[in-house]
């Protein structure tokens, strides 16, 4: 949504509504980011956190959501008041969004493998899940997540000249689109990747399940508990995923009426953009024994010295 422009809309009835949609967008933003922050500050508390894997990679989705919102409600609000800025400047704009939108779904992908060798392959956990491989993971995961908007970003510089990037404009993605094929391109890769992810996570979870139906008492429980992560996993990656099918499905209904395409263009945004911001905390603030406990610690412990600070003054 953030990054196509529909400030051409006019009309006193479509204002109004847009108007309360982006409010309710930025409540939306900064309830996430607040949740966002909480949920980091815990996790940069307590020593344990940091030097596991699965926590780290939680960490970085939380860290990787955070600027994607951030930055989309950036250009959105760009966008919806028709406020240029430089190519440069959008350019790099574009590359953090761009990389940190798959930023997210890889991160839980590798989640997924994580619970995948804990709960299959325990006698290697350690050894895989070190602390040191959860570093190089996240450069990995980094490197994945970049490697389409290099691509697309690579054919753009060939085809633009060095004029293009002083010009003024209102940001979005279609600016460096300068030959139909780079769409395609785009979609191609951005398909390739769904396909791996899907895979990938469909194969941890019937090795996930097998275990599950052979393991017996505490194991059983932990197994169990595991299978409903990854199909946490499965569903946020899911939602993550579809939203690089929403720009064909929104050209498509933009043929057929273009008040039916603002309204599906929204619910693409809050369905499949933000609301898979918002599984990440409940999958690991809330679900986590460990985290919910050490979040719930330290947040009371804020509130009390809030109380204290305030009376004392």
């Amino acid at each position: 949504m953030a990054e196509n422009n529909i400030s051409s809309i006019t009309g006193e009835p479509l204002m109004r509504s847009l108007n309360y949609r982006v409010i309710l967008v930025e409540v939306f933003i900064a309830l996430f980011l607040c949740i966002n922050s909480v949920l980091i500050t815990t996790f940069c508390m307590k020593d344990f956190f940091y030097t596991t894997m699965r926590y780290i990679l939680f960490a970085t989705t939380l860290t990787s959501d955070c600027l994607i919102l951030i930055i989309s409600n950036f250009l959105l609000l760009f966008d919806y008041f028709h406020l240029t800025m430089q190519i440069w400047l959008c350019l790099i704009m574009l590359i953090l969004s761009s990389v940190y939108i798959l930023v997210t779904p890889v991160t839980l992908t590798a989640m997924t493998l994580e619970r995948y060798v804990a709960i299959c392959m325990p006698l290697q956990h350690a050894e895989l899940c070190s602390t040191r491989r959860a570093l190089y993971c996240i450069l990995i995961i980094h490197g994945l997540s970049s490697i389409p908007c290099i691509v697309i970003l690579l054919i753009s510089f060939l085809s633009a000249s060095h004029s293009f990037y002083k010009q003024y404009k209102v940001c979005s993605l279609e600016v460096f689109i300068f030959y139909s094929w780079q769409s395609h391109l785009k979609a191609a890769i951005n398909q390739l990747y769904f396909l791996i992810m899907s895979i990938i996570i469909i194969f941890c979870y019937v090795k996930i399940m097998k275990v599950v139906k052979s393991a017996s008492g505490a194991n059983k429980k932990s197994s169990w508990k595991g299978l409903r992560t990854v199909g946490l996993h499965a569903f946020q990656l899911l939602l993550c995923l579809i939203q690089l099918w929403c720009p064909f499905i929104e050209t498509a209904v933009l043929q057929i009426d273009f008040m039916l395409y603002i309204n599906v263009r929204y619910f693409n945004y809050i369905t499949f953009y933000l609301a898979p911001r918002c599984l990440s905390p409940l999958i690991y603030g809330l679900r986590d024994e460990k985290f919910f406990l050490a979040l719930k610690y330290y947040a009371l412990r804020g509130l009390y010295k809030g109380i204290c600070f305030h009376f004392s003054n």
